[in-house]
């Protein structure tokens, strides 16, 4: 068959859009939990207290299948060639093969922004500062480290420099190009797809309202399946306000559209350091408006509402944390005496632990790494900084690649795990010369030291999978004697006085969130597990939580799971009445105690 004629078949395909269907009744949103005495960091929820109820048992949500996009090729009038040994130069090649040499550039210096890596060193003033400071005057790259994070049709005016509105007027907002909403939308319905629990629970409890009332303040990675979880707090509810955890990981389509429908965000790809303070204060600080909960990723909105305005803080009902990083911050507030709200820690929540820092960063670590480098794994000498949930996951993935992987760790029982999984257990100064690749996952601060650095051979990369970017000290390589070149968004190389160059991914932020994306089905757990901790607390009656940090109930543990196995058709044993009494167990769960370790 002649290419004519499949072209010509091809075009007459027409594409039929998907209609999803209903998802059916789920079970009640805070399955009741068995009266138990008090434990300090594991509550009772009454079961005379039901937050929502009323629900059918059982979900099945079915995911319809895309249809795939049919595409022309168009036809090249003339191709680019970008030729490294001018410097970056352009050609372009015509047809009939005339090379005709595209005019340069100037080059300009590198710029960054300042970062802060210590709470107590906030800046105490909210006005604008200068986005960057010169680095080197040898750069043969240019950006600003706020512009080169933005897609290269947007212009570099800060957002914080335009006026805009949404269709209804509402100027509540800061975010890169409002225009964007509409594809913005497209993501967002895609990532519901995605994340069956949560939308089970939007579609059930919206008619009961669990959180009327709730003014929340956020600020966490604003992401579609972000956008999903804000949009179904909303449907039960709650009025929000939103900021970025991180300054590189906002999908700016995605604020777009949480703007146009109305939500408050505050937030951009690429912002300074002064923005991302800005933003945050920008949704605290509102006339007419006190938030009464807290969602918060890595503790900057805690701790910026904890010192900057404390009166506020005392009125808050709680504070939902899901990182290492912020439940950390938060138990060193209750150690002191210094937290007067009672905070969730959903970071050690099983589900959490499991599926978001396992499961989720075994499959995004080699994404990141990917996109970013197109680096071979296969034989490559890796070392895992860390071997916890995030740690395992990054390992088994780079191992079932082909790498040879070696890990690093203070804990003697992670230590042993790693040895028994297969890998070598060394110290970082032991194998740094040698190795291609080095991954952080602590959540420590100064793990990889300017020393190391100063060591790494040539073309080493360098990368974080931590949530805090104080893991690889990267403020010691911003010197004059070191060359920083932008290769492309979010790969930088750091090139010493001889020569040698190490590949710095996302200045040492958050490699998966930063540089590619994580999947949305992981973050449906995480997310259905917010939302559940979110209604707890501002629900429960007083004096069932102290002020201090929790744990979630190990029966809202095993909601989240549930809620999610129908989409793998999986069915549940039931335990009889005779097995459940020979096991001493309610046949409703919770099915392990506390101390299981799953």
């Amino acid at each position: 068959m002649s290419v004519q004629v499949v072209a010509s078949k091809m075009a007459e395909v027409e594409l039929k859009d998907i209609g999803g269907k209903d998802i059916p009744a789920v079970a009640p949103l805070i399955p009741k939990v068995e009266e138990k005495p008090v434990v300090k960091c594991e509550p009772v929820v009454s079961p005379t207290t039901p937050v929502i109820s009323n629900v059918a048992a059982a979900v099945d949500p079915t995911l319809p299948t895309p249809s795939p996009n049919l595409m022309k090729m168009p036809q090249a009038s003339a191709m680019k060639r970008t030729d490294p040994q001018h410097n970056g130069g352009e050609a372009f090649i015509s047809p009939d093969g005339t090379v005709t040499e595209a005019p340069r550039t100037v080059k300009k210096q590198i710029q960054f922004a300042d970062q802060k890596q210590e709470f107590n060193k906030r800046p105490t003033k909210i006005g604008r500062r200068s986005l960057s400071r010169s680095i080197s005057q040898s750069s043969t790259d240019s950006y600003s480290s706020a512009a080169s994070y933005t897609d290269s049709s947007d212009d570099e005016t800060s957002p914080r420099d335009k006026q805009q509105k949404n269709s209804k007027g509402s100027s509540d907002f800061c975010i890169k190009n409002i225009k964007q909403a509409d594809f913005g939308r497209r993501e967002i319905e895609i990532a519901e797809q995605e994340m069956p629990a949560l939308m089970a629970l939007r579609k059930r409890a919206q008619g009961e309202k669990p959180l009327a009332g709730a003014k929340i303040v956020g600020c966490t990675h604003i992401t579609a399946q972000t956008a999903v979880l804000m949009e179904t707090l909303a449907a039960l509810g709650a009025q929000c306000r939103w900021a970025a955890c991180n300054i590189y990981s906002t999908q700016n389509e995605v604020a777009a559209a949480l703007a146009e429908g109305g939500f408050a965000v505050f937030a951009w790809k690429g912002e300074s350091e002064d923005d991302f303070w800005w933003c945050i204060d920008r949704c605290v600080n509102v006339e007419g408006w006190q938030p009464n909960m807290i969602l918060d990723d890595g503790g900057d909105l805690t701790h910026w509402i904890y010192k900057k305005y404390p009166n506020m803080f005392k009125k808050i009902k709680g504070i939902v944390e899901e990182s290492v990083t912020g439940v950390h911050r938060l138990y060193q507030l209750s150690k002191a005496g210094k937290l007067c709200v009672p905070a969730m820690n959903v970071n050690d929540s099983v589900t959490k632990q499991k599926f978001d820092n396992l499961y989720c960063c075994r499959e995004s670590i080699l994404d990141g790494l990917k996109r970013t480098t197109d680096v071979m794994f296969g034989g490559k000498q890796v070392v895992v900084c860390g071997y916890g949930e995030v740690g395992k996951g990054c390992c088994a993935a780079l191992k079932a690649m082909g790498s040879i992987v070696y890990v690093t760790e203070i804990d003697p029982i992670c230590a042993l795990q790693a040895c028994m999984d297969g890998f070598r257990l060394v110290k970082l100064n032991e194998v740094i010369r040698q190795v291609d690749i080095v991954i952080t996952c602590t959540g420590n601060k100064n793990v990889v030291v300017r020393e190391y650095l100063d060591r790494m051979k040539n073309g080493c990369i360098v990368c974080n999978m931590g949530h805090s970017n104080t893991e690889i000290d990267v403020a010691s390589l911003r010197t004059p004697e070191l060359t920083w070149e932008r290769v492309r968004s979010q790969v930088d190389h750091v090139i010493w006085p001889d020569g040698k160059r190490i590949v710095l991914l996302a200045e040492g932020r958050l490699l998966n969130l930063s540089c590619s994306t994580v999947p949305t089905f992981v973050l449906s757990i995480t997310a259905t597990t917010q939302a559940l901790a979110l209604i707890e607390l501002y629900n429960a009656p007083e004096g069932r939580y102290k002020q201090d940090v929790y744990l979630l109930p190990k029966k809202m543990d095993e909601y989240v799971a549930s809620l999610h196995l129908p989409t793998f058709d999986a069915h549940l044993t039931e335990l009889t009445d005779e097995q459940a009494k020979y096991l001493g167990l309610n046949k409703n769960g919770p099915f392990k105690p506390n101390y299981y370790r799953y």
